[in-house]
């Protein structure tokens, strides 16, 4: 598959006719509808308040702090969390396939922090192949955030989903690219690893 292929495969389904609204400030969103008590309460949870400035407003909106994989097979001596912060742990887990037990029910889940300003349409994007052959494609969508009001981090669980099984599943590696991107198409991580599905963890 070509590089070219690659990229329309990172890039997130679309709804025909859907427009993103234009950017707005985290205080122009707080003053819109001012006053509407119960949709203040809901852009409160999000850290949408009139006068409030949370971040460097010229870095990034939003940060991925962890990648993790649970599964209630995982033995409790075993954590399979993933700094996305540190190079050296991204180098180590493209380099270093991750063992997956074959047969099992896991879960992904997603740590994220907002910086500054509203971010809406977030979704996570994966890429997997084998062999340079492409395999399967999830892509989840994580929602629209402000800033948290306490500087806190946002987490996501993914739905459940069953690995692999069989000999032919537990030949070879599989590489995989992931991608954490918004509605207007900002990328806000890219990265690549792997994994090999195993009889044991």
């Amino acid at each position: 598959m070509s590089s070219a292929d690659d990229q329309d495969d990172l890039m997130p389904s679309t709804t025909p006719g859907y427009k993103p609204s234009a950017a707005k400030t985290t205080d122009e969103y707080a003053k819109l509808d001012a006053g509407d008590e119960s949709l203040n309460r809901w852009k409160a949870s999000l850290g949408i308040v009139p006068g409030t400035t949370t971040g460097d407003a010229t870095g990034p909106k939003l940060t991925v702090l962890t990648l993790e994989l649970l599964s209630p097979t995982l033995p409790a001596d075993k954590k399979l969390a993933f700094d996305l912060t540190n190079p050296a742990t991204i180098a180590d887990i493209k380099k270093n396939p991750v063992i997956i037990k074959e047969g099992i029910e896991y879960n992904v889940r997603i740590t994220f922090r907002v910086n500054h300003s509203i971010i809406s349409g977030v979704r996570y994007i994966q890429l997997v192949k084998r062999a340079g052959l492409k395999v399967d494609k999830l892509e989840q969508m994580l929602g629209s955030y402000g800033p948290h009001p306490s500087g806190e981090p946002y987490t996501k669980d993914f739905p459940s989903e069953e690995s692999p099984s069989g000999i032919l599943a537990r030949s070879g590696s599989y590489n995989v690219r992931s991608r954490v991107i918004d509605d207007d198409n900002n990328v806000y991580a890219d990265w690549e690893w792997s994994f090999k599905l195993a009889k044991e963890w």
